[in-house]
């Protein structure tokens, strides 16, 4: 018995050995394919070896370009490409879950010398990185628009909200959410009518996920409710940030768009 574990661990050694050897070449061309590579009757495997990097490679940049869609078409098919194949090289997978591959790139991007002429693609990369997350967030059933109708007016201003798992808020200096919505469809690329910076809200609420442009404080309002913060206090940072803010309408807004899933008041309060 001693023989056979001594064995399996010997076993398991060479097998982390053999990886530690095979993977780091794959993803960068300046490394030398590993020696222990071997093809059939023990012929040397360089050319199989290189046709495998290759295929890993080109799967990421497939990855990066189905999770980006609008991405790709604002830069271009060739530049993407070119961008996202700099970007693998950098910043090998960290799961074995495909779609979860991409969650550094809008940040590499923001950095990319090469993109400095289009200062608001890293955001609308954001934005579809977003977007996919929420597409694969949890199911859960949004609150209802008359949840709020059973808290009496005086203790509203105490209400705590839960955040729906598919709700995210993307802020731009930038009309990102525009530049998103036009580059996500098909058809031509509209016209940008604003140069305004947009926030943007995604949500689940059911089986489509949907993206809204947030009005003035909206983004910050949303973002108070999910940390946790009251209602009272999260219009009170909203107009603070914004004197513009209407809190009927985003609070009409938030609901309307399944952003939460339960609202709870203290100690005396109803759910």
């Amino acid at each position: 018995m001693a023989e056979l574990v001594v064995s399996m661990a010997k076993r398991r050694l060479g097998g982390l050995a053999y990886a530690a050897a095979f993977t780091p070449p794959l993803l960068d061309p300046e490394v030398e394919e590993p020696g222990l590579i071997a093809g059939p009757n023990g012929k040397a495997a360089k050319k199989r070896y290189n046709v495998y990097r290759n295929n890993v490679t080109v799967s990421l940049i497939n990855a990066l370009a189905d999770t980006f869609p609008a991405t790709q078409r604002i830069v271009g098919e060739e530049f993407f490409r070119a961008m996202a194949r700099i970007h693998v090289r950098q910043s090998p997978p960290a799961s074995p879950l495909l779609f979860e591959y991409g969650r550094g790139f809008a940040d590499f991007i923001e950095g990319f010398e090469h993109a400095r002429a289009l200062p608001y693609l890293a955001d609308v990369a954001r934005m579809e990185r977003v977007w996919l997350d929420a597409y694969h967030a949890a199911d859960a059933a949004p609150l209802k628009p008359d949840a709020l109708a059973s808290i009496p007016p005086e203790r509203l201003g105490q209400a705590t909200f839960a955040a729906h798992p598919a709700a995210r808020v993307v802020r731009s200096r930038f009309p990102a959410v525009t530049i998103f919505a036009l580059n996500r469809q098909d058809g031509p690329v509209g016209r940008l009518e604003t140069a305004e910076p947009e926030d943007g809200l995604v949500t689940r609420p059911q089986l489509e996920v949907f993206v809204r442009r947030l009005p003035p404080g909206g983004a910050v309002f949303l973002e108070s409710l999910m940390a946790g913060k009251p209602l009272g206090k999260a219009v009170a940072v909203a107009l603070e940030d914004d004197e513009r803010f209407d809190p009927a309408a985003n609070i009409a807004g938030m609901l309307e768009a399944g952003a939460f899933t339960a609202v709870a008041v203290s100690e005396g309060g109803r759910r």
